[in-house]
């Protein structure tokens, strides 16, 4: 049965252009998908393949861009391909002409892309290339810096999938409990009624009255969209782009627009933002939302989600209206291909569930570039506090209260900071368990 919703001609963003690294190939995956976001060095623009080299199959994203050609180079046997996915070299050809004359038939597969909003887009779907920019993108109106908005972005790999993911942005009424401390209070919450203003294939849009206005609009296949009014001019928004990785597995790129304290903006660098904020809303829903996957996955072998969930509040309805979409315009399911979905999903244990390494520090630019210099920082007090005891112990005495003390002093002073880096700071780009009863 076909799905009447196609999944693959859509754009989708990939990630923010500043955690792309220029100089190396990244593998990602999309809607079961492997593909490799490479930049080549004539161009500003990045591309994106197919992730596999046609000689022998090899992962195009374990290659690297050549420094000669600027070229993508397969790193099995080096053959070398162009920003079209062309090739361009095979060294082991006994005669030029061998790539010249099946150069289409050596050619990698290309895909559309886009560049927009600080943000990587592809359209999935090669053999629709030709219409993939009659289509639009699905930007925020309020992610423009002409209106008078700031923002920053986020991206981080998910252990529950894309339906998962859109159910939980689309619930609000979660944040004062899953996020209690973070971005709620448990103790402040009350009844949430939303109203579905508009339902159709094309968008789902729905709003929440109380303190503060709010408008929730979902464009399928990725965006879901918050619009947060503070009194008459100032605004916030939560601008999400829930991907569909595989089966179990989602990939969620955000960006937080507001015309607000600007000056802040600034002066907070970005990885802090995501170290003590945003990873701390991800780590709260993870764990819940990894076993309701998995315990609904087990549950709809013998029923569907209407009776699996018992949801009957108005604060469900956005999250009904969803579920519904997804069964009227996908027939309940992703196409994923040769992934089955029906195959049981393993269960991960906390630590896996909740790896902040990899799934946000070794993809995020700054988070990745703080760690590294947190570490370095150690290293250079740890050598500090060595080199300064050293030569306070071998100083003559008439030198050591004058200038031997403040020698020793600071060295302490720096293995308390080395202690903090080591054993509080540096912990947070690699796992912190989110334990919901503890807080």
């Amino acid at each position: 049965m076909d799905l009447t919703f196609n999944f693959f001609q859509h754009w989708y963003p990939i990630a923010p252009i500043e955690d792309l690294d220029p100089e190396c190939p990244t593998s990602v995956m999309l809607l079961g998908r492997r593909f490799v976001v490479w930049k080549p060095r004539s161009s500003d623009q990045y591309c994106v393949f197919v992730d596999q080299c046609p000689h022998r199959l090899a992962p195009l994203s374990e290659g690297r861009v050549d420094e000669k050609t600027g070229q993508l180079m397969c790193s099995y046997h080096g053959w070398q391909f162009d920003t079209q996915g062309s090739c361009t070299q095979i060294p082991q050809a006994e005669d030029p002409e061998i790539v010249t004359k099946n150069r289409a038939h050596y050619c990698v597969t290309a895909l559309p892309t886009q560049t927009a909003k600080g943000l990587l887009w592809v359209w999935p779907d090669a053999d629709s290339a030709a219409i993939a920019h009659t289509h639009s993108l699905p930007l925020s109106p309020w992610v423009d810096a002409s209106r008078g908005f700031v923002w920053s972005s986020m991206v981080r790999e998910l252990e529950y999938d894309w339906q998962t993911l859109i159910e939980n942005v689309a619930d609000p009424a979660h944040v004062p409990f899953a996020h209690h401390g973070v971005q709620g209070n448990r103790d402040r919450a009350q009844p949430l009624p939303i109203k579905i203003v508009k339902s159709t294939q094309e968008c789902i849009e729905a709003k929440t009255e109380g303190a503060f206005k709010t408008q929730i609009t979902f464009t399928p296949p990725c965006h879901l969209e918050y619009v947060i009014q503070f009194g008459s001019d100032r605004q916030v928004g939560l601008v999400t782009y829930c991907i569909p990785v595989a089966p179990g597995k989602s990939r969620i790129v955000a960006q937080f627009p507001r015309n607000f304290a600007k000056r802040l903006h600034n002066l907070i660098p970005r990885w802090w933002e995501h170290l003590s904020v945003r990873n701390l809303v991800l780590d709260g829903d993870m764990v819940l939302l990894h076993y309701q996957e998995r315990d609904l996955q087990q549950q709809s072998q013998t029923q569907s989600w209407k009776t699996a969930y018992k949801l009957p509040t108005s604060a469900d309805r956005l999250v009904i209206e969803f579920r519904h979409w997804v069964d009227q315009y996908c027939h309940g399911k992703l196409p994923w291909g040769s992934l089955d979905p029906s195959i049981q999903l393993p269960t991960r244990d906390r630590r896996q569930i909740l790896d902040r390494y990899h799934q946000h520090t070794m993809i995020c630019s700054s988070c990745r570039q703080a760690l590294k210099n947190v570490q370095r920082l150690q290293i250079g007090l740890l050598a500090y506090f060595f080199v300064a005891l050293a030569v306070a112990a071998v100083m003559p005495d008439s030198f050591r209260v004058r200038i031997g003390l403040p020698l020793v002093l600071t060295a302490l002073l720096g293995l308390g900071i080395y202690a903090g880096l080591k054993y509080w700071l540096e912990p947070k780009f690699y796992f912190v368990d989110y334990v919901h009863a503890k807080r």
